[in-house]
């Protein structure tokens, strides 16, 4: 069974994300997904609250958790550190993975993509990293 670690917050019903995980779920192969969702603050102004991170990230992994549990996969999420590296470090403590998919927001407006965090991921981890970058176009629609 192959087994793939999630990360992504705003990003995980983007239709890049869905091709890539289409992809992955071979017919007839089960297929494992770990999902963290990083309390990613949600701005408002100069402050954030945590206790509202926690809650929106929360909401998008038990969304994003019953769609793949729909399209038959096994599944099992966690809401993680706001930091993504740290967030799947803590992961994969106890989900080893084949592989890590990283669902990140477009070139200008992502923070991971700001601080790094795909080429920082890839020197940390032994498994291979995937980066998925969903389009401006998506993310409008989202919302």
């Amino acid at each position: 069974m192959r087994s793939y670690l999630v990360v992504g917050n705003q990003t995980l019903a983007s239709p890049e994300l869905a091709k890539v995980i289409d992809e992955l779920m071979a017919p007839g192969e089960p297929t494992d997904f770990h999902v963290v969702v990083p309390a990613t603050p949600v701005q408002r102004g100069f402050t954030w609250d945590e206790g509202e991170a926690r809650a929106v990230a929360r909401q998008r992994l038990e969304a994003f958790m019953a769609h793949l549990l729909s399209l038959g996969a096994e599944v099992s999420g966690e809401v993680g550190s706001r930091d993504p590296i740290e967030a799947v470090q803590d992961a994969l403590r106890g989900h080893p993975v084949d592989e890590i998919i990283l669902s990140t927001l477009p070139a200008g407006i992502s923070r991971w993509l700001g601080q790094d965090v795909p080429t920082r991921l890839r020197g940390s981890v032994l498994v291979p990293v995937t980066v998925v970058t969903a389009a401006r176009e998506s993310v409008k629609a989202a919302g």
